[in-house]
């Protein structure tokens, strides 16, 4: 008998597994839909918007882990919007061909997003291009025509569990990416490209969300790469390369009396090119109850940057209508900690803190920027703070 048992034993064993097995693989069955099978054309001249939207109310309406399945080719799509309250836990849209935009600009330019996705849970968006075809928009904006103010490419609003994987996003309207109200979101493996001169093409934008990384992205644009506005907590960028474009940028912050905070940001292994800015926090000189704290910049590299490392509590561009008061954003406990390369200008370091609210807890470390081969400059006004070990140019902290 205990030779019986000896025998059987093991065997048991590997029942119970195998039956833990297709356990496991039944709760995560994935049912696919394939946009063709939906109406949708590849041909990029055919409407194929209602095609998406019936896909997506299948995948949605679903109590299965869904596929949207968007095979090769080109898919001519108006703007659109992808509802949450889904059955699905789970619903990941597989993009192996490119979205466009009408080629008039009109038709998405009087929305606010081209596809927009809103109070949805644990949505992945993986390959894929998506191409926007803003120049026309850009260039009535150029000549100071009656144009719309166009539309954001991508919108994720009040969600939860978001993955972007892999995607490129072509010459947007206005902003390229948008995170708004969301929490635990990656975005990796991102690529966006628009010309450098085009206007309020901001890469991605965080505000009013936490819990969100952005890893080994790719950002050329006209405006921030990235964009962190009020709201932010607990954001985590790192191995993102940027130029063109106007740089990481917390802000603009100050808009409104009453703001939420940003805090807990870390910004790490980043490379900046050509950019306007490299690591910039900026606010309007108005009161707000808005602040920052807890940020952390390390470990960049600047090649020909205007201003490496900047904050900015006198923003106005332009230079009208600005404010002209003293903001009240509240700046404290920011980190530069081995940042290095080259500026384009002179003065590579610049606070210039809110003369009622001081930047305070300002701290460089392992700093080295230098200007054309030489010494750089550094500019402080209204800010505390302490260098350590090696910094250039001269910290006027």
């Amino acid at each position: 008998m205990s030779k019986m048992m000896k025998l059987t034993t093991p065997f048991h064993r590997i029942i119970l597994v195998l039956f833990l097995m297709l356990d496991i693989n039944s709760a995560y069955a994935t049912t696919k839909y394939n946009v063709l099978n939906f109406g949708a054309k590849p041909n990029g001249k055919t409407d194929s918007t209602e095609a998406f939207l019936k896909a997506w109310e299948a995948a949605c309406g679903s109590a299965d882990s869904t596929m949207i399945y968007v095979p090769k080719g080109r898919y001519l799509l108006s703007s659109m919007a992808f509802k949450g309250d889904c059955k699905s836990p789970q619903i990941t849209i597989r993009i192996d061909g490119t979205l466009v935009a009408p080629v008039d600009y009109r038709v998405l330019g009087k929305s606010t997003n081209w596809l927009s996705f809103e109070g949805v849970t644990g949505v992945s968006i993986i390959g894929g291009a998506l191409d926007a075809k803003g120049a026309s928009l850009w260039a009535c904006k150029a000549s100071h025509s009656d144009c719309p103010s166009g539309a954001t490419t991508l919108s994720f609003t009040n969600s939860n569990n978001i993955r972007i994987h892999g995607l490129m996003s072509l010459n947007s309207q206005m902003f390229h990416i948008v995170i708004n109200g969301c929490e635990n979101v990656h975005v990796q493996g991102v690529k966006i490209i628009a010309s450098g001169n085009s206007p309020n093409t901001d890469g991605i934008h965080v505000q009013l969300s936490r819990n969100v990384e952005i890893i080994k992205c790719s950002i050329k644009t006209g405006d921030d790469c990235i964009s962190i506005g009020p709201g932010t907590k607990n954001l985590w960028i790192e191995q993102v390369n940027c130029g063109p474009g106007h740089g990481i940028s917390i802000g603009s912050l100050a808009k409104y009396l009453k703001e939420e905070g940003v805090q807990n940001v870390t910004v790490r292994k980043t490379t900046f090119s050509g950019t306007q800015n490299g690591l910039r926090i900026k606010s309007w000189a108005r009161p707000s109850s808005g602040f920052v704290q807890g940020v952390r910049f390390m470990d960049s590299v600047m090649r020909n940057v205007q201003n490496p490392i900047v904050i900015d509590q006198n923003y106005c561009p332009h230079n009208l209508n600005c404010p002209g008061l003293a903001s009240g954003i509240k700046i404290n406990d920011i980190i530069y900690e081995g940042i290095r390369g080259t500026s384009s200008t002179p003065v590579a370091i610049k606070f210039d803190c809110s003369a009622k609210n001081p930047c305070t807890g300002i701290r460089l470390q392992n700093v080295n920027l230098t200007y054309l081969n030489k010494a750089a400059q550094s500019s402080c006004s209204n800010v505390v703070g302490k260098a350590f070990d090696l910094v250039r140019p001269n910290s006027c902290l």
